[in-house]
């Protein structure tokens, strides 16, 4: 013990070394790049860029998806938890894989086949004709939103309903307790973390979604043109470089209260 110790110290030293300057170069320098060309100009210039009408309703959107999307996932990921961890039926295997797909299919494949399926001329683009506009509207940004986060809940509530089992449930049955009464009172609060995990994990990557939502989007400023969207907007179509940095330092300050909120939300679970 004696000799190893002093031989691993700078094998962890070095790897620590290592880590934090991958990390330093990768996102460290980026992002501080990006608040000092934000904030180089002042205060000022960056509450000004962010208060325009463009901005303000490519935040307001932003978090209109996120006010439909979260609850859907929910709702979904709550039951598809169950029925994967509780239920024994045909395709269960089948159904674990379309929960993962999002993780392996590019957002711009789900963008092209939204657009297949509900454009004009698509297996369901017949609705545009009942004036149901879902591709370059609001409802196709959120059907990619909900695609792209659908694993989220999912895959934080199903080992947390494997570690609980079912005795307790079993035990409420037994003494005269619906289904719903089981729910509400024993699965639901035993299962409040990680479903509170899997939503902070929703809302992350529902603000920041790009590739699926830029193609069903018309990107319209006001319309239909997310702070995602906005960014690339200002940057590649007006060549507004501060505009595209201030809109970017937006979208990254509520990323990192996400993050935040995260992170105190796994220290208070692990207190438990």
């Amino acid at each position: 013990m004696t000799t190893s110790t002093p031989r691993a110290a700078p094998a962890r030293l070095a790897l620590r070394t290592v880590a934090l300057g991958y990390l330093l170069v990768l996102v460290a320098v980026p992002i501080g790049l990006i608040l000092w060309r934000t904030f180089e100009p002042g205060l000022g210039a960056f509450v000004e860029s962010v208060r325009t009408p463009a901005a303000l309703a490519a935040f307001n959107l932003s978090l209109l998806i996120v006010a439909i999307v979260v609850p859907l996932n929910v709702v979904f990921g709550i039951g598809t938890a169950l029925a994967l961890v509780r239920g024994r039926f045909p395709g269960k295997g089948l159904l674990q894989a379309v929960v993962d797909l999002p993780f392996a299919v590019s957002p711009i494949v789900v963008g092209v086949a939204l657009i297949l399926l509900w454009g004009s001329g698509g297996w369901f683009g017949g609705v545009q004709g009942l004036g149901f506009q879902v591709i370059f509207g609001l409802p196709g940004m959120v059907v990619a939103t909900l695609f792209v986060t659908l694993p989220f809940v999912v895959r934080e509530v199903e080992p947390v309903l494997h570690e609980i089992g079912t005795e307790q449930e079993q035990a409420a049955s037994t003494l005269g307790a619906s289904t719903w009464q089981t729910f509400w009172r024993i699965t639901l609060p035993a299962i409040r973390w990680g479903l509170t995990y899997g939503v902070v994990l929703t809302i992350a990557r529902a603000l920041g979604e790009f590739g699926a939502v830029i193609m069903v989007s018309s990107g319209f400023p006001g319309v239909s043109q997310t702070l995602t969207l906005l960014v690339h907007s200002r940057y590649i179509d007006d060549h507004n470089t501060y505009g595209a940095y201030a809109a970017a330092t937006l979208l990254m300050g509520l990323a990192v209260a996400t993050l935040l909120g995260m992170t105190l939300l796994d220290r208070k679970r692990s207190t438990r």
